[in-house]
């Protein structure tokens, strides 16, 4: 992918901005959601095609595709994102240990601390968009690679897990183990080819 295809700063923010306007419902993705469900889509090992995936971005019903002014903007928007899921792939393939997933930053208690929560469940969003495929990681020994998206980005989790969760730095612990399985979850289906879905 040449530096040109890249998203500039200025694309970037026109991007979030858009997501965050009221053009979009409260069901859209913010950009880090958006970047951990484009981080699932890249790297699982189903191929999903970009209509399917590109219309849960707005949410879960029809009705909340935003209204685009023009034929223009809804394809300047959609590359947009296309280049984003496009840079996530070649990254995980050329250099998958680079890999730094869209976290937000916040202080703590004097401490900056990562905030996951919505990037993983963007990341969520993506294993159910192909749940049997993403099967196979969970009944194998590296199922524990995938726990700590599960405990910041599942819709629910048990009560018993929640003391995991009930505070800043264990989920500042939990980002940090995220960043660091994404390139063993890769390594997980490395070689194995995309199946396409028809």
């Amino acid at each position: 992918m040449s530096p040109d295809q890249l998203l500039s700063e200025k694309e970037f923010d026109e991007l979030d901005h858009f997501l965050m306007s009221d053009r979009c419902g409260d069901d859209a993705m913010t950009m880090d959601a958006l970047h951990g469900y484009l981080t699932a889509i890249a790297l699982c090992p189903m191929k999903v095609e970009q209509p399917e995936w590109l219309a849960r971005v707005w949410g879960t019903e029809e009705e909340d595709t935003p209204e685009f002014e023009s034929d223009a903007e809804f394809a300047r928007i959609s590359d947009m994102i296309a280049r984003v899921l496009k840079e996530i792939e070649i990254t995980l393939e050329v250099a998958p240990k680079e890999f730094e997933p869209l976290f937000c930053e916040h202080e703590w208690q004097g401490k900056k601390v990562l905030d996951a929560e919505a990037w993983a469940w963007g990341f969520m969003v993506g294993i159910s968009l192909r749940p049997a495929a993403w099967q196979a990681l969970w009944d194998a020994p590296q199922a524990s690679l995938l726990r700590p998206v599960y405990l910041l980005g599942a819709e629910e989790i048990e009560e018993a897990e929640m003391k995991l969760v009930d505070n800043p730095v264990k989920c500042d612990k939990l980002a940090r183990e995220i960043e660091a399985s994404i390139s063993q979850i890769h390594r997980f289906w490395e070689g194995q080819p995309k199946v396409v879905i028809h």
